[in-house]
């Protein structure tokens, strides 16, 4: 067997990084007898919000036909930039994915704000707006700010789409939109 980490650049709950990760990239490994999924982790920052994750994969062989075919697997799911396929000494960059941090204010907003907007209503219409470019993948509570975290094709695009939104309902009030790959 051949051990590689894939550390995406993706800020993700452990639960969402084995519903977008783990178990697509295990389910292709193995129905094209590759290898599978043998582990994963989450790197927190000092503040308790996900830094990145990483799959741990465990290959038939490291050939190169192996190897490409699982560049192929990750093409096709979907990594975000910044993402690093790492073995016994090794780096090869991957990803096309780039990612927008929505970080909506938990605490400066009227509590009548609070009280009458609800954050699912942000998620599902941000990802509506942003259908085809793209789409919702996670989340952080922190002690003043609840963190969405996008993945797509462009982020100014994704940006783009979600403007009027942001600037129209309260909750988005005093929000910050970051590029976070």
């Amino acid at each position: 067997m051949y051990d590689i980490t894939l550390k995406i650049n993706a800020r993700l709950q452990p639960i969402d990084r084995g519903d977008e990760y783990e178990d697509p990239i295990g389910e292709a490994l193995k129905s094209r007898g590759l290898g599978e999924v043998t582990g994963g982790g989450t790197m927190l920052e000092s503040t308790g919000e996900v830094k990145y994750c990483e799959v741990d994969l465990s290959l038939e062989d490291g050939s190169e036909q192996t190897m490409e075919a699982l560049l192929q697997i990750l093409d096709e799911i979907g990594v975000p930039k910044g993402s690093v396929l790492q073995w016994e000494g090794h780096k090869q960059p991957v990803g096309r994915l780039e990612g927008m941090g929505f970080y909506a204010n938990g605490t400066e907003l009227p509590l009548e704000v609070y009280q009458n907007c609800d954050i699912n209503v942000v998620i599902r219409e941000m990802e509506s707006l942003m259908e085809g470019v793209g789409r919702f993948y996670s989340y952080w509570e922190g002690p003043e700010d609840t963190a969405l975290y996008f993945y797509g094709t462009s982020f100014e695009e994704m940006r783009g789409r979600i403007e009027k939104f942001v600037e129209e309902y309260p909750l988005c009030h005093k929000s910050r939109i970051v590029r976070i790959a």
